[in-house]
């Protein structure tokens, strides 16, 4: 247990839903996406670097329409990437405890808000041994991703509830701004964090010490067990 598990402070309330984020939140797909983007860079002769430090929790397009040189088509561009990091999921695993955390929720009580396109999301939730949910928005679904709040807010909307009444789990800056500006709740998710991440948002590794209950409305009600 880390100090930042022990530490750890669950929500007082209880919340229609929760919003999940994808990579790095339920599962790890850090070695895969560093692959893929390094070798985009190296396509096109970007400081590799610079492109790693600036890809994680948005999406592709808008990092690609950011970074690519003159002339290049970002949106075919996108796509190669994609395919690129679909072809490239033999490592991906889940983040300790998510299959556990998610097979406790009601369908109708949890999203998936991922700036993956879809058919990415799908390739990596399959490879990590995630099912992929009754409800989800990904980077197919709006035209302006995190760190704008649209993602958030339609995926409270498809679950037909209030963006505040919702619990985010997120694991970058994006995404977390993202989720504030929707009005939602955040917990940090830092299992693929290198190093501890400034937030005043509550902060948890992996979901193995966490555990839901759900009242009589189906609300759900975080429970947290430090020596699980």
């Amino acid at each position: 247990m880390s100090l930042t598990e022990s530490s750890f402070m669950p929500p007082s309330r209880s919340y229609a839903a929760f919003l999940f984020d994808m990579d790095g939140t339920l599962l790890n797909s850090i070695p895969s996406a560093i692959r893929a983007w390094t070798r985009f860079a190296q396509r096109h002769d970007l400081p590799v670097e610079h492109v790693l430090s600036i890809m994680h929790g948005v999406r592709a397009i808008e990092t690609i329409r950011r970074l690519a040189p003159a002339g290049v088509d970002p949106v075919a561009e996108a796509e190669a990437l994609t395919q690129d990091e679909i072809a490239d999921v033999g490592d991906v695993v889940e983040i300790p405890g998510a299959a556990a955390m998610l097979a406790t929720l009601p369908p109708d009580r949890w999203a998936l808000v991922t700036s993956a396109p879809r058919a990415l999301a799908r390739a990596r939730l399959a490879a990590a041994g995630l099912p992929f949910p009754a409800h989800s928005v990904t980077a197919d679904d709006v035209s302006r991703g995190k760190p704008a709040p649209d993602a958030f807010l339609l995926g409270a909307r498809r679950l037909g509830v209030d963006p505040a009444d919702c619990l985010v789990w997120e694991d970058t800056v994006a995404g977390i701004t993202a989720a504030e500006a929707a009005g939602a709740d955040v917990i940090a998710v830092t299992a693929t964090h290198a190093a501890p991440m400034a937030t005043p948002h509550a902060t948890i590794t992996d979901y193995r010490t966490l555990s839901v209950t759900q009242d009589a409305d189906g609300r759900l009600m975080l429970q947290f067990d430090p020596e699980a």
